[in-house]
């Protein structure tokens, strides 16, 4: 069912009220002036002028005025109904289109596709899944929940409201499906983080002969991003390019995360340089992409072209620069650039901005100037990130008496966060307090906190495979571990020794280094040594910061198995060559 959406007729158009009113645009004052000469010249009754005037207010961003033009109108009939509430919607008035959706139905005024296309996407908007739901079931009664575009718009309401098994639900119901409807339900599961299912929907799409479009593209390559699926990321490069789309912007940018967040960050400054045009978000996108993988050099020189030859950066920019700088290690040029984004650009510092200057001085062994800055912060802007942020600086550099007065810090504002304790544990461990590490694994217990499940993904021939810490639901679990613990036995030969800070407990030495050896990364990296052929770039993700025994561990596989590993974990990535790690161990 489809209800046509009424315009203006051709005389209106060419009525000088009309022009005046075209000529005023989207600016408040001349429009209260048109406003003015409309009740004047008795043009005021005319429903298509008034509902250009609302529509113009509301582009200008005076929602205020366009409320008060609205209420001041009798009888409003559909087409003011459904041009207003998709303005509202459009310019970011979400609440205010759901205010003249729901005058529109007190008023009895019929509802078409266009009226629930635009106040399903304000529930979008703002994630109102208590709102929608009832629209929803306005819709149905209506009969529009078989048209294709309201569909569409309720699997995107129901993904950015975090219900994806809803949203699959409409998707499911779906007599037939528009690539819009394909790439809703794509994006539906790549923004809820369940990049496998939107991969594999992906797939889906590609066997029934969809055609794809760029908005098709984005959402998959952001999915690749998440699973590191650099073949799959290549494959739909490779049909960007066959197919001849357009690589804008949005398009572009997604492409240097993927390549970046895969771990080919010389691939994604190709794209780069050959990209027309060039946003804030993607300057951003390849400073990060740099400071993610250490070259934090590449990262300030890219920086300082931008300031040159590129837009104005903003706030995420310099998230990007100092984290750069942080994992490089590059103190000077991270305090020269905090300076100018305060000097030079009037930015207000956030709370990743204090993260990340933290965690650069603290790296750095500038410990006592990382507590420093946090102290002369404001209470409201002494978050837990940036205190554990400070923990982790005490223990990479095994300060345990400042650790442990940080940790108070963490444990009073966060004291059922389990990540917490882990990182206290491991500080005392690293000191060889033993005891104050049972201390700390006790209090968990009687908490009921557990830590975080670690996982590592690797993509081998297109499909990814999830490994867990003991992982044994895989087909082949006798022959990976049999091959792990070979490379094991090779790489302590060549000078391996487990490292037991990485055990949050005390074992006994046999018990730990079987705690330690089967890792999700080191299954994953048994795995994929054993399903790729000699000379191929093994690429693992995994969900949180890589042990220091992993990184030993691969470190050795590196030279023992004369493969190149890369590992991208929850802070950044490791590149493993010849027995050494592009992070220099300073990570």
């Amino acid at each position: 069912m489809e209800t046509k959406q009424l315009q203006p007729t051709q005389s209106l158009w060419h009525s000088p009220a009309y022009q005046v009113l075209l000529r005023a645009g989207p600016r408040l004052k001349p429009l209260q002036q048109v406003h003015a000469h409309l009740i004047v010249s008795g043009s005021y009754r005319s429903r298509a002028l008034l509902t250009k005037l609302l529509t113009l207010a509301c582009t200008a961003g005076s929602i205020l005025y366009t409320r008060q033009l609205f209420f001041s109108i009798t009888n409003p009939d559909s087409f003011l109904f459904n041009a207003l509430i998709r303005a509202s919607t459009k310019f970011g008035f979400s609440r205010d289109a759901i205010l003249f959706y729901r005058r529109m139905v007190t008023a009895s005024i019929p509802q078409s596709n266009y009226t629930f296309t635009a106040v399903i996407k304000a529930c979008a908007d703002i994630s109102a899944l208590r709102i929608g739901r009832p629209i929803h079931s306005h819709v149905l009664v209506c009969g529009y929940g078989s048209d294709l575009f309201v569909q569409a718009a309720l699997i995107t309401f129901y993904a950015r409201s975090s219900d994806v098994g809803e949203a699959k639900n409409v998707f499911d119901r779906m007599p037939e499906r528009t690539v819009i409807a394909w790439n809703s339900m794509i994006s539906a599961y790549e923004q809820n983080g369940f990049a496998k299912e939107a991969v594999g929907l992906f797939y889906r799409m590609r066997e029934l002969g969809v055609e794809f479009d760029s908005a098709t593209f984005v959402s998959v390559l952001s999915a690749c991003s998440q699973l590191g699926a650099l073949d799959l990321g290549c494959w739909v490069h490779d049909y960007i390019v066959n197919k001849s789309f357009d690589v804008n912007v949005v398009l572009g940018t997604s492409l240097i995360n993927m390549y970046t967040r895969c771990g080919n960050v010389s691939k994604a400054r190709e794209v780069f340089d050959e990209m027309n045009d060039r946003n804030v978000f993607a300057w951003t996108a390849m400073i990060s992409g740099y400071g993610m993988h250490g070259y934090g050099r590449e990262a300030i020189e890219l920086f300082r072209l931008m300031r040159y030859h590129g837009p104005p950066p903003n706030g995420i920019t310099f998230v990007a620069v100092l984290s750069a700088c942080a994992h490089a290690g590059l103190v000077h040029e991270g305090r020269k650039a905090y300076a100018r984004m305060l000097q030079d650009y009037g930015l207000v510092p956030g709370l990743e901005h204090h993260v990340c200057m933290v965690d650069m001085l603290g790296r750095a062994g500038f410990l006592n100037e990382a507590f420093r800055y946090i102290k002369d912060l404001k209470q409201e802007e002494q978050a837990p990130a940036v205190w554990t942020a400070m923990l982790g600086a005490c223990k990479m550099h095994k300060k345990l008496e400042l650790g442990v007065q940080v940790a108070e810090h963490l444990l009073d504002a966060e004291p059922e966060n389990p990540s917490h304790y882990v990182l206290l544990s491991n500080v005392y461990a690293l000191a060889g307090q033993m005891d104050r590490v049972e201390m700390v694994r006790d209090m968990m217990i009687r908490k009921g906190l557990k830590k975080r499940v670690g996982y590592s993904i690797i993509e081998v021939g297109q499909k990814s495979y999830l490994f867990s810490m003991g992982d044994r639901s895989h087909l082949e679990t006798t022959e990976i571990y049999n091959y792990l613990d070979e490379l094991m036995l090779r790489s302590k030969e060549a000078g391996y020794v487990p490292a037991p800070g990485s055990v949050m407990h005390e074992l006994e030495e046999e018990e730990m280094e079987y705690a330690l050896r089967y890792h999700s990364e080191k299954l994953a990296l048994a795995f994929g040594l054993m399903k790729t052929t000699h000379g191929m770039t093994i690429r693992i993700v995994k969900n949180l910061r890589m042990c220091e025994d992993c990184h030993s561990a691969i470190k050795f596989i590196s030279h023992t198995a004369n493969r190149e590993v890369i590992v991208r974990d929850k802070l950044r990535f490791h590149h493993f060559k010849n027995g050494l790690c592009s992070c220099q161990d300073y990570w």
